[in-house]
Formats: structure tokens, sequence, C-alpha cells
């Protein structure tokens, strides 16, 4: 039987500044979407392959930080092993498999997976390990996904060969278009690897000269240079995918892993209809066990209610995401937004975002949130999120703005950011 480890890259606290202010309060890698931190997903697709024995989380965020959720992990999952290996400064995406290369290869796995702690997928993992396995040269799997023309510059791009699945070329982000396979953050190594990350190592370090630079970057330092070898191979998939990059993309994950549960875990989804007890469900709607919802109360479709939230009479939810013991007013309405922990939407108030890319109708959604401003140069966010501890009043209307935390609204705002 082989043995395999994982590694799920989480980075650290001065990453993730796109998803501010909600990483303000939480880890990025610890943010809820339906209902279990990002990184749980991670893990969960990893306790599903029997072979897989390990996963270790490599970041700089404190260790006390990941203390009690690497605790839960492990009394959930008790087929593997989780265990948070903090870095002493940012290495980049390959630096940490280099410093932490003993621990990795431990226990001699027949190879190893390496998973973006940011992106979001059916991950199929399983398949990927068997489709390196069965290749004799492999010392990369990458997995890759269609883009659009448009789309693809701005992610790794792969050129393959159509026969044997090798990868011919590898660019990251380049300046014209190449390929519309684009690299998912999702990786198989050999071991081979190791040998590879300490020769970048040493010539970045004799580069530098005395306290050289220690980042190692997948993208740039490893892929490329694979390209081409006959030692890379892109396994392609059709299964949904995308980035956590910005708040306003947490959304869209949000819709996709409850449709997953629907297919694997329906008991975690509230029941359509619930009746004369319980609110209104409409399609996929996660509610923890802890909140409080109104009879009266319309949710969904697509809705993740967390721990302690408090829905009152009458009101209607849907595409959004309410953090833990927050509150909604009687009659309020929340569409596309992020409603921050401890905050207060108050009766008969609306807080909407507008659905902006991604699409769901598209079949390849692009997760930046990048048009903050439009072409005049206008602030221009499209879903709305609420920090932490934000009040807003009663009967005011909240569209297409980004609050800060602990902040009182005094009225109704649109298409702000509100500091």
């Amino acid at each position: 039987m082989p043995v395999y480890k994982a590694v799920i890259l989480i980075a650290g606290p001065q990453k993730g500044t796109r998803f501010r202010p909600l990483s303000l309060d939480v880890p990025k890698p610890l943010f809820p979407v339906a209902g279990l931190p990002i990184v749980q997903h991670h893990i969960e697709a990893c306790s599903k392959v029997s072979d897989i024995k390990e996963v270790l989380l490599l970041g700089f965020y404190p260790a006390s930080e990941m203390a009690s959720f690497v605790t839960d992990m492990n009394k959930e999952h008790q087929q593997v092993s989780v265990r948070y290996l903090q870095e002493y400064a940012p290495l980049g995406t390959a630096g940490g498999l280099h410093h932490f290369r003993d621990q990795i290869r431990a226990g001699s796995p027949d190879a190893f997976l390496v998973m973006n702690g940011d992106v979001c997928a059916e991950f199929p993992l399983q398949e990927m390990l068997e489709f390196h396995a069965s290749k004799d040269q492999a010392v990369a799997t990458i997995l890759g996904t269609e883009a659009t023309r448009q789309q693809s510059v701005n992610y790794g791009c792969v050129v393959e060969d159509k026969n044997t699945h090798t990868v011919l070329h590898y660019v990251e982000k380049p300046s014209s278009y190449i390929s519309c396979i684009i690299n998912c953050g999702v990786y198989v190594f050999s071991s081979q690897i190791f040998p590879m990350l300490a020769g970048v190592f040493n010539s970045k370090q004799g580069a530098a000269g005395k306290g050289g630079d220690e980042t190692i970057w997948l993208e740039k330092d490893v892929l490329g240079p694979l390209a081409g070898t006959n030692t890379a191979f892109l396994y392609q998939t059709s299964n949904w995918w995308s980035q956590i990059k910005t708040a306003g993309s947490a959304i869209y994950a949000n819709r996709h892993y409850l449709a997953l549960y629907r297919q694997q875990a329906p008991t975690r989804l509230a029941s359509e209809g619930e009746g004369k007890d319980g609110p209104t469900i409409l399609g996929d709607v996660f509610i923890h066990s802890s909140a409080t919802v109104h009879p009266s109360a319309v949710l969904g479709p697509n809705v993740s209610v967390g721990r302690g939230v408090q829905i009152g009479a009458g009101a209607r939810v849907r595409e959004s995401i309410l953090l833990g013991n927050s509150s909604l007013g009687e009659h309020s309405l929340v569409i596309y937004s992020v409603i921050g922990w401890s905050s207060s939407v108050g009766a008969w108030a609306r807080v909407e975002g507008t659905p902006d890319d991604p699409n769901p109708n598209k079949p390849f959604a692009k997760m930046e949130n990048s048009a903050l401003f439009n072409n005049s140069g206008q602030l221009n966010p499209s879903i709305t999120i609420l920090g932490s501890n934000v009040a807003v009043p009663g009967e005011v209307i909240v569209l297409n703005s980004i609050v800060l935390p602990h902040k009182e609204l005094g009225g109704s705002y649109k298409n702000q950011i509100i500091l």
C-alpha cells in the first residue's frame, strides 16, 4: 500500500490583505465558508484518501492562533494526523517545503500533496495520486483547469503534450496569452523534488551573499524549470474550482461548498421548507446548531448561518454568510453580503451587494474582485461586507459597500468603503 502525506500552505498575517476587513479578526485560513474554516475543507478532502496518513499545515501565523483548530481537527479526523509547522519568516510557496523537508520525508512517503490554502474546490485528490503513480518519471503533477483566454493571463499557464500529458511549458501570469489551461494550486510531488529545492536555495544564497534570500517560489523556481523535462505532468479537472483572494469570492465559494454538501453530506444542510416550527428554507442553507432563527424568516438559497447568530421575524437572507453572534432584526433583508462577527442589522434595514463576477452561470469564474474601482476611478465594491461589531440601524440601506470593524452607521450608504 502506498503512503502519502499532504502539505497545506496557509501563508501568514501579512498575506490576505485583499481579504480585509474579515481577516482582521481571524486568520484567513480559518474564515468559515459553508460553516467550516476554509482549510478544514482541504483537511476533509485529504481524510477521504485512505493512503494519506498525515496533513502538515505550513505558515507563519503564530502557533497559538492555530493550536485549537489543530486540536479540533485531530479529534474529528482520527485517521490522519494534523500538525502545524510555523515558519520563522515568510518563505514563499516552496521555501517551507525546503525548510521542513525532514518532517515531510519522515516515514518515507511515496509522494506528497501540496495544496494552496486559498483555493476551494471539489478536490480530485485520489485521482491525482493515482495518475501521478502511473507515470514512472513523475517528479510533479499539477492540477489544471480550463479558463477563458482573457482570464488565463492572471494565473500560471500550462502548455501540455495532449498525448502524454507532460508539461511542455509553464509561465506564471504571462504578459500575453499562452494557454487556457491554468494552475489550480494543487500538486503531487515525488521526493526527487527535494534536491531541486536545495539547489534553488543554495543558488539564491550564493547570489545574495550573507543573509541571502530564503524565499523559494513553486511557480517561478520549480514548475518553470521542470517544464519540458518529461518529469512534470498535468492532471486536468472539470470539477468546480476557485480561489479565495477577496471577501467577495467567499460568497461564490460558499455557494459551491453548500452544493457539494448536497451531494456528499446532505445532513449538514437545513431541510427545505422546514414548516411550522422552523424558518422557510430555499435551496442549500447551512445553519449552526446554536443559531436562533425565527419561524417566519426565509433563508436561501446559498446561505451560511454561523454560531450563535440570531435572526428575527420576517427576515430574508440569500447568497450571504452570517458570521458568529451576528443578529438580524425583524423584516431585515440581507443579499450578497457578509455580516461580520457580532454585527447587528436593525429592523427593516437592507444590506445588499450586487452579484459581480464570479458569475455562477459562466463555466469558469475568475476570483478577483479587483474591480473595486470603475473606469472613472470611483470606488465600486460589489459584495457588501460588514466587519466585526458593526451596527446598522433600522430602516437604512447599505448597498455595495465595505464597512470596517467597530462602526455604528448613522444612515444609508451606497458604493462606499466606510473607514
